[in-house]
């Protein structure tokens, strides 16, 4: 099955309080065309979806499941990068100047949504 990168619009995901503020959770979606792999994080009443899959090996970031965010930031668990959690971008490690894909979502009346 192939590995897609991106969601059709409107496909809700999850009540919002099901990720605790701070954390993270991931998503498989099984489409026609493929498999989705991504990931949400919270901050409050905003989340931030990226593709998972690290810009430096293509691996996923997360060895354990959800295991995506610490100390405030995403860090790849294979070989230790940390990107922002607002704008995917690497902060350190080794893929300088390199960001993660995002994943367009937004929550409306309380549940997570793509876009």
């Amino acid at each position: 099955m192939e590995r897609l990168a991106a969601t059709p619009a409107g496909i809700a995901l999850s009540p919002l309080d099901k990720i605790v503020d701070g954390a993270a959770r991931n998503f498989v979606l099984e489409m026609r065309a493929g498999r989705f792999h991504g990931f949400v994080v919270r901050r409050g009443d905003a989340v931030f979806g990226y593709v998972d899959r690290c810009p430096h090996m293509g691996l996923p970031l997360a060895q354990k499941l959800d295991d995506y965010v610490a100390s405030g930031r995403i860090v790849c668990s294979w070989h230790g990068a940390i990107f922002a959690i607002d704008s995917g971008e690497c902060l350190g490690g080794p893929c300088p100047g390199a960001a993660l894909t995002p994943w367009p979502v937004t929550v409306r009346h309380g549940t997570i949504f793509t876009v």
